[in-house]
């Protein structure tokens, strides 16, 4: 296909294709005389990637390139790629107590979740933990395990969701969870909470 059909099938400019391939993050079309290169599927999943990270997970292009890197790093395993895409959607300026961070080591040892030990989301949990406590609202054990356990279910079912079969195909697949899964999650638990408040403490709305 020629660069305005792959625009066309990934809903991005032709300036902005070009944009990526001067900056190396959508590798170069097949060559067709002296101005022209074709382009293929790889190319699509690339820019639809590519996309993905910018617009919905607000990645910067410094950061997009580092994910794209483990992406293509041949002797990443897949496991690998999923921490690199973690660490590039955290903040770099995290802050947490030493009570919250070993309140979420003792979590995570306790469900024997096998975890990057300088994994940034441990700081992020942390962190979050702490931002509850300062609003005067302490998350107790008993939510925070209920937490854990539903979060162990959705990332079991998402991996093995994940497609089999070419490399490529399954790390992109794993960073676009990784990516745009949350917001997902997000409208799931403020709708379940609607319904639960709603079975609760009753409601004159009912559904239309």
């Amino acid at each position: 296909m020629w660069i305005a059909e792959l625009s066309r099938r990934t809903d991005v400019p032709v300036p902005t294709i070009k944009y990526y391939l001067r900056e190396g993050l959508l590798a170069p079309g097949e060559a067709v005389g002296a101005t022209r290169s074709r382009y293929d599927e790889s190319h699509v999943r690339r820019l639809r990637l590519i996309r993905a990270l910018v617009e919905s997970g607000g990645l910067s292009l410094a950061r997009v390139r580092s994910v794209l890197a483990e992406v293509d790093e041949e002797s990443r395993d897949v496991h690998e790629v999923l921490g690199a895409a973690h660490g590039a959607l955290i903040p770099d300026d995290l802050t947490a107590t030493v009570e919250s961070r070993l309140r979420v080591d003792e979590l995570i040892a306790e469900h024997g979740w096998l975890v990057f030990a300088e994994s940034t989301d441990r700081i992020l949990l942390a962190g979050a933990l702490d931002a509850l406590e300062k609003v005067g609202y302490h998350l107790d054990d008993d939510l925070l395990q209920v937490y854990a356990k539903a979060a162990a279910e959705i990332a079991d079912a998402e991996v093995a969701h994940l497609p089999s079969g070419d490399r490529q195909s399954m790390v992109e697949a794993t960073v676009l969870v990784t990516a745009l899964g949350g917001p997902v999650l997000l409208a799931l638990r403020r709708l379940a909470q609607q319904s639960a408040s709603a079975k609760r403490y009753g409601s004159s709305h009912l559904p239309g």
